[in-house]
């Protein structure tokens, strides 16, 4: 007769119900994307795991997913500095393939405004998943800063399966382009994540990373 199951295993199944959830979402529901990133991914992503932290651990949401942190101002500045890094990149690679630097022509003011806010927000609700609730449990109990990164960032790039084919629809070199960036960045964040035990820095890291694909994709 089998007995308890495993922190790891009640982890996992909760990301499983939430990739179930979020991938009939995604095929059957057809919003605005200020509905998908601001009300529906919070309510899949981050509101199942506040309730398991909060009434099943009974720990602190805020303790056990490190967006408490001590250095909070530090993480602030090396996010900003990360983001600055991805436009210089993302610019010198644009300017070197056109030989010019395109803004995209619908660009105001406010939807820019608008775009970093959102991107803020996904970012948020994707972080707290994928590093404050999986990548530090599967820590906790294997106490190996490689192997949980990069379960964790393979598992953070399927919850963007249900995205790649029903509204992106990539193909090709696209999709595997997206593929390598999307493990990378995950790999990134997860390493920082359990080195400075705040998810600040990954937040701003993932959230600026989405602001330059707006100018350079």
């Amino acid at each position: 007769m089998r007995g308890e199951i495993s922190k790891r295993e009640r982890v996992l199944n909760i990301w499983a119900v939430i990739l179930i959830v979020w991938s009939i979402y995604r095929s059957q529901v057809h919003a605005p994307e200020w509905f998908d990133e601001f009300i529906a991914k919070p309510g899949v992503f981050v509101v199942p795991v506040l309730w398991y932290i909060r009434y099943k651990e009974k720990k602190d949401f805020f303790l056990e997913t490190y967006l408490r942190s001590k250095h909070v101002l530090s993480d602030i500045l090396f996010g900003l500095a990360a983001g600055a890094l991805f436009f210089l990149s993302a610019f010198s690679a644009n300017f070197i393939r056109t030989g010019k630097f395109v803004i995209p022509s619908n660009m105001t003011i406010s939807s820019l405004l608008f775009f970093i806010i959102l991107a803020f927000a996904t970012a948020f609700s994707e972080e707290i998943l994928s590093r404050g609730f999986v990548l530090k449990r599967l820590y906790e109990e294997s106490k190996n800063a490689m192997s949980s990164s990069f379960f964790a960032s393979i598992l953070y790039f399927f919850l963007h399966v249900p995205i790649l084919f029903t509204t992106v629809r990539m193909s090709g070199s696209s999709l595997l382009l997206f593929m390598a960036t999307d493990i990378i960045l995950s790999l990134i964040n997860s390493f920082i994540f359990l080195q400075r035990k705040s998810l600040v820095l990954p937040i701003f890291i993932h959230a600026l990373y989405n602001i330059t694909v707006l100018f350079f994709v």
